[in-house]
């Protein structure tokens, strides 16, 4: 296998876990009849994004770099802070 099939792969795989947070989103939402984020959008999205700037270096394109790679610090706070909410929760 090429290299650019691998990179390839790479980029197909990182857009259907990135994308796949969506329907994640949407499925939790009709469970509960509102508007949710479940932990499962940030955990893909950290992991898409991720798994995007790496594609987005192989691939030299500077844009896309600093597109994917700004996202991670969003989907990193989020985590974080969802953490800290669950750790809060069990402590009260």
């Amino acid at each position: 296998m090429s290299t650019q099939t691998l990179i390839y792969t790479l980029g197909f795989v990182a857009q259907g876990i990135f994308a796949s947070r969506f329907i994640v989103q949407w499925i939790a939402s009709e469970k509960k009849k509102r508007s949710v984020i479940p932990m499962a959008f940030w955990y893909l999205s950290f992991l898409g994004g991720l798994l995007l700037t790496v594609y987005a270096v192989c691939q030299k394109d500077p844009v896309f770099i600093l597109g994917q790679a700004s996202g991670l610090i969003v989907y990193t706070r989020n985590i974080v802070l969802r953490w800290r909410e669950a750790k809060q929760s069990e402590t009260d």
